[in-house]
């Protein structure tokens, strides 16, 4: 397929769209207390499945990677957003939390993991050009989905209950990925916008492309997965809680509980547009230096004021800041191992997120109920963690000035 025969703007819209359905896990708080109340399955029964959900999401997004790396981004999408459309649609027919755990936790987690990574990878190859900007407004779409779920959801629950609202989202979702997919092309590995030239690199290295292989070879890819890890996890536990924590610890309503969890999702989209717009100026790590520093600051805030303007200042830099992780990574990944194995080089350094996801809402859950419903202590454990996230990108940094300094040696050597 010829490169002017692809209108990346449109790909990336369309791709957004699918993203804005499969994001919809991140508005899980809203339906999970009034879950817990119409079935009287306990929280942490409930927050099982969130925890599946995001668990089983490197599965497809290794094996969604391999089928858009060979230019299969098309098909990838559209079966994983009909995957996760549906599990939403029979989540509203449960019965038991085995059910729950396969509907929402398995059918929805591997759907979201192969459309989030043939939208990510496929996007990300039509903009060599402006790859912090293109992962920022795809991810963009997971990040403001719940903007959207949110208070829809919260709607649908009032008016009718919490299976009505999945069942009706999940109905929703299943045409808007119809619709979209019609917009989407695989996009060639070597992608170039018109009037684009690959800019030169030091030695005259234009880029350099390993498979996951050579990439586990790498010290490199060790410091990635756990920087993207420690940097996700305070976002993920807030992502899964935010409406129970504004209820319990600063006194909100359902209906203004909803609305912070949009707020978050309103920064969450907004940060990976915001983070990776800098990060294409600053670079990948000074940019997460800020973006741990803003994390540890806003879990502070949470843990030690009280009233509704700290829960809010500590909703949006956490909300920011976890959008900015997740639109930085992917082209991190793709500036150390090239655009070719994107997909499954990404799929497999999700498994940081996914690890995150599996303990995240766990610990809060746990210390909170440990603790009477105060989420204090969990909140300092992820300020641990962020600081633990700067110390490993202070050492990605001098690693890669090692690594620098001993490719120019080497190039000074040949001349």
């Amino acid at each position: 397929m010829k490169n002017e025969s692809i209108n990346r703007w449109l790909v990336l819209i369309a791709s957004t769209a699918v993203l804005l359905c499969t994001g919809a896990v991140y508005a899980f708080s809203v339906f999970a207390g009034p879950l817990s109340q119409l079935k009287g399955w306990s929280m942490s029964e409930i927050m099982l499945a969130f925890t599946i959900n995001a668990a089983v999401g490197p599965i497809t997004m290794i094996l969604g990677g391999f089928l858009t790396d060979r230019g299969l981004a098309k098909w990838t999408v559209f079966f994983g957003g009909a995957l996760f459309g549906l599990g939403f649609f029979l989540t509203g027919l449960v019965n038991s939390p085995g059910m729950l755990y396969f509907t929402y936790g398995i059918l929805a987690g591997l759907g979201q993991g192969f459309a989030y990574s043939a939208c990510l990878s496929n996007t990300l190859r039509l903009f060599p050009d402006k790859r912090g900007l293109a992962s920022g407004l795809i991810t963009a779409g997971m990040g403001g989905a719940a903007i959207i779920a949110a208070p829809i959801a919260n709607r649908l629950i009032e008016t009718q209950d919490v299976l009505y609202a999945f069942r009706t989202l999940g109905i929703a979702y299943l045409i808007v990925v119809i619709v979209a997919n019609f917009f989407i092309k695989s996009a060639p590995s070597d992608f170039k916008p018109a009037g684009w030239t690959a800019p030169v690199v030091k030695n005259g290295n234009v880029s350099v492309n390993k498979n996951w292989q050579k990439m586990l070879g790498t010290p490199e890819f060790y410091l990635i997965i756990l920087m993207l890890g420690v940097g996700a996890f305070s976002g993920l536990m807030i992502a899964s809680n935010a409406s129970v924590i504004g209820q319990a610890m600063f006194g909100l309503s359902a209906t203004t509980a909803a609305f912070y969890v949009s707020l978050y999702s309103l920064s969450n989209c907004l940060g990976r547009v915001l983070w990776g717009t800098v990060s294409d100026r600053l670079g990948r790590t000074k940019t997460l230096l800020i973006i741990y520093t803003v994390v540890a600051c806003s879990l502070l805030v949470l843990a030690l004021l009280s009233g509704t303007a700290a829960f809010a200042i500590g909703i949006i830099g956490l909300g920011l800041c976890f959008g900015g992780v997740m639109g930085v990574f992917p082209s991190m990944v793709m500036e150390n191992y090239g655009p070719i194995n994107q997909g499954v080089n990404y799929g497999i350094v999700f498994i940081g997120y996914s690890t995150a996801a599996f303990f995240g809402p766990k610990v809060a859950t746990g210390m909170a109920a440990n603790h009477h419903g105060d989420y204090t202590q969990a909140f300092y454990t992820a300020i641990v963690l962020a600081i633990v996230g700067l110390i490993l990108d202070l050492v990605y940094i001098q690693k890669k000035k090692t690594t620098q300094n001993r490719s120019d040696l080497q190039g000074a050597h040949k001349a």
